[in-house]
């Protein structure tokens, strides 16, 4: 009974002033997933980059890839910096500098070479400044709260970040006639639109978010100090069995979750479904993933967060399956085109519903298991895991693609990262309950 009315009146936080601007930086941010990762820019470029013997996706793939690769190895040096008081966000304010530089840089270029590498720049320093948002999750909440505090910043950042420049994207991109523009200067402006952005609600986070759980810099020997203090997290985690378990299951699952998001518009492309069609499923993804991720936040409040996940792999498994069909369907000319974009529409959907909670409760159950004044460290190594995770997808559609020529076949690989991903989860269950419950109850 107790209990039920404790969670009863967690479900109904009132969220504090930085916690609210915390969540504000998903807002900020969610304009580059959504333009520069899902629709705008993607669908642009494979038209560019495309050829017979260069599929654009096969190179947006590689790109998307590489990128991560540069961050992957960066990132645990980056964890260790962070953790340092006075050097969090001094970083992010740098990182976020570059990255939105880089933007307006890409919004000048038109060889599809110079895009490819604009892009790459850009996705490194976004991605190196998500990386520090999620280490400050311990800094602005407590361990109770962070299912619910993350999930609700996910849901910003889908009805925020990722309708508002979409929507804007979307009109310049369908009204360039009438507008007086043609598709290239269509999404440069996007891409200007994503940069500004990005800034510009950055600010209540740079402004409401302290570094509060830290250690004191090194005197000397900084660099030493680093690499000891990564061989030390490194011991840390490989020692606790249901840490480093949930750490290989994160890698593979949201592998998969990381290649829907990149290659589900080239996907679409390949096969040569509707770029408006296209564009507009994604923008539904956007709507659905909104309350859903809400949803996630006050279910983790009644059921164990980790059954939510495996509940968020497993449909995520019958979208890929769905989205096999759909290709090899068009490959084989037994599907028509109308049909698989009512499938896309379908696939657009079920993705919303699990996308943003699926991502947002790894994060908060990761925040519950780190000490927070090592929080920089362990979300280093998080970054590592959820980066080559982030390059084995792409680089297995790209690869797929190239070998086969059928994007069916691409994407049917994801279901493998999902099922490994599954699998390793379940083993690292029993050991993850325990140390979540014990969190759980700490004030």
């Amino acid at each position: 009974m107790d209990s039920n009315v404790t969670a009863q009146k967690s479900a109904k936080i009132k969220f504090t002033r930085e916690e609210k601007s915390w969540m504000m930086y998903d807002w900020a941010n969610s304009s580059f997933a959504t333009i520069m990762l899902a629709a705008v820019f993607p669908v642009f470029f494979v038209g560019i980059a495309g050829g017979y013997d260069t599929p654009g996706s096969m190179w947006w793939g590689y790109g998307a890839s590489g990128s991560r690769i540069l961050l992957a190895i960066a990132a645990p040096i980056i964890g260790v910096i962070i953790d340092f008081k006075g050097f969090k966000k001094r970083l992010f304010i740098t990182f976020m500098s570059i990255g939105i530089l880089a933007l307006f840089f890409l919004a000048t270029q038109s060889s599809w070479q110079l895009l490819l590498l604009g892009y790459v720049i850009a996705n490194i320093f976004w991605s190196a400044c998500n990386f520090i948002y999620d280490s400050y999750l311990p800094d602005i909440t407590t361990p109770d709260r962070m299912d619910q505090v993350s999930a609700t910043g996910f849901a910003w950042g889908y009805i925020g970040g990722s309708t508002i420049p979409f929507v804007i994207s979307i009109g310049l991109i369908l009204f360039q006639d009438q507008l007086g523009i043609d598709m290239f200067t269509a999404v440069r402006i996007s891409i200007i639109l994503t940069a500004v952005w990005w800034g510009l609600f950055s600010i209540p986070m740079i402004r409401d978010v302290h570094h509060k759980h830290g250690v004191a810099a090194p005197e000397s020997h900084a660099v030493r100090t680093t690499f000891r203090n990564i061989a030390r997290t490194a011991k840390k985690i490989t020692k606790n069995r249901g840490l480093f378990l949930f750490i290989v299951a994160y890698f593979f699952y949201i592998d998969g979750v990381g290649t829907v998001i990149t290659m589900a518009t080239a996907y679409g492309a390949e096969l040569g479904l509707g770029e408006v069609g296209m564009i507009g499923a994604l923008f539904l993804t956007q709507i659905v993933a909104f309350p859903c991720s809400i949803i996630f936040g006050k279910l983790s409040k009644k059921y164990n967060p980790l059954n939510l996940i495996f509940a968020a792999i497993l449909i995520y498994i019958g979208i890929c399956i769905i989205g096999f069909i759909m290709g090899f369907g068009l490959e084989t000319y037994w599907f028509t085109v109308g049909g698989a974009t009512v499938l896309f529409w379908i696939l657009a959907f079920l993705v919303g519903t699990v996308q943003g909670g699926i991502q947002a409760i790894s994060r908060s159950c990761f925040g519950r298991l780190v000490p927070a004044e090592n929080s920089g460290e362990y979300f280093g190594f998080f970054e590592i895991f959820s980066r080559f995770s982030a390059i084995l997808g792409p680089f297995l559609y790209a690869t797929i693609l190239r070998a086969t020529g059928r994007a069916s076949f691409s994407i049917l690989s994801t279901v493998l990262l999902f099922i490994v991903g599954f699998i390793i989860l379940l083993a690292s269950r029993k050991d993850l309950k325990a140390q979540l419950a014990h969190q759980q109850a700490t004030p």
